[in-house]
């Protein structure tokens, strides 16, 4: 076969779709190489400072610190050789990566926190006494003030440590006796929320919680960690039934329809049917 012919069958396998496949294949599978390599090279050089870090001192004050010297050159090593090997790996197909990365900055991840309690009085007092915001501040503790400004939308005022946070809620789905669903948000973290009331017997009642909480600032993230928002919701649901079973009737009760943050049944309706 002439050279000339060679070459134009070497065009064709080139340009043609299968071969462009292939190279974007190949690319991927070195990503993968590569990453894998790098991860590997960071846990066992990990492992050898953390030898090296608790032979060297016995097992003292040095050795306490290991775990965070280890980690920080694991991390630099990884992202070093890892942009070594992917730089030389683009090179060799000569094309760039595509598509967004991670963002960075880490964006605070959620908690959930899912508590119940069953309480001695009907499904209808439970949820009356639910309704009234303006009493939390009587028996939950850390909240100092409730300012209900409409039927869908509360101001609330709360002590966390030695500090003061306010937030506003507003209800977004409320059916009387059955469920009560709202966000909030504040400086220092957002929150969704959706508490339902289910009749175990005529004078016994089960109250369900369920919030979803985004953290915001060191101390709210330092909380989240040591989920001590999960500790102040079993708290608050213990005193709400304490309060409401010493007392042994709702304060009050608002018997309104709230659908997608919107009154669609107002109280004075409900309470006429």
């Amino acid at each position: 076969m002439s050279e000339s012919t060679l070459g134009t069958v070497k065009d064709e396998v080139v340009g043609s779709p299968a071969a462009a496949e292939l190279k974007e294949e190949f690319q991927r599978y070195l990503r993968a190489r590569a990453e894998h390599t790098v991860t590997g090279l960071g846990h066992r050089l990990g492992r050898s400072i953390a030898r090296l870090g608790g032979s060297a001192t016995g097992g003292g004050g040095l050795a306490a610190g290991t775990s965070q010297v280890k980690d920080a050159v694991k991390d630099a090593v990884k992202g070093a050789v890892k942009d070594a090997v992917t730089g030389k790996a683009k090179g060799l197909l000569g094309t760039e990566r595509s598509g967004k990365g991670r963002k960075g900055g880490g964006a605070a991840r959620s908690v959930t926190i899912v508590e119940d309690i069953d309480v001695g009085v009907p499904v209808r007092e439970a949820y009356d006494q639910w309704t009234q915001f303006q009493e939390f501040s009587t028996f939950a503790k850390g909240v100092v003030s409730v300012e209900q400004t409409d039927d869908t939308t509360s101001n609330w005022t709360v002590k966390v440590a030695r500090s003061t946070r306010s937030w506003r809620a507003n209800v977004t789905e409320q059916i009387p006796d059955e469920r009560i669903a709202w966000t909030t948000e504040g400086a220092k973290g957002t929150v969704k929320g959706v508490v339902t009331f289910h009749r175990l017997t005529e004078d016994l009642t089960r109250v369900l919680l369920v919030l979803e909480y985004f953290p915001r600032g060191l101390l709210e993230r330092t909380g989240n960690l040591w989920r001590a928002q999960g500790r102040r919701a079993r708290l608050d649901l213990k005193e709400y039934r304490k309060f409401l079973m010493l007392r042994g009737e709702a304060t009050d009760g608002w018997r309104g329809e709230i659908q997608d943050g919107e009154v669609v049944v107002p109280h004075d309706e409900a309470a006429e049917d």
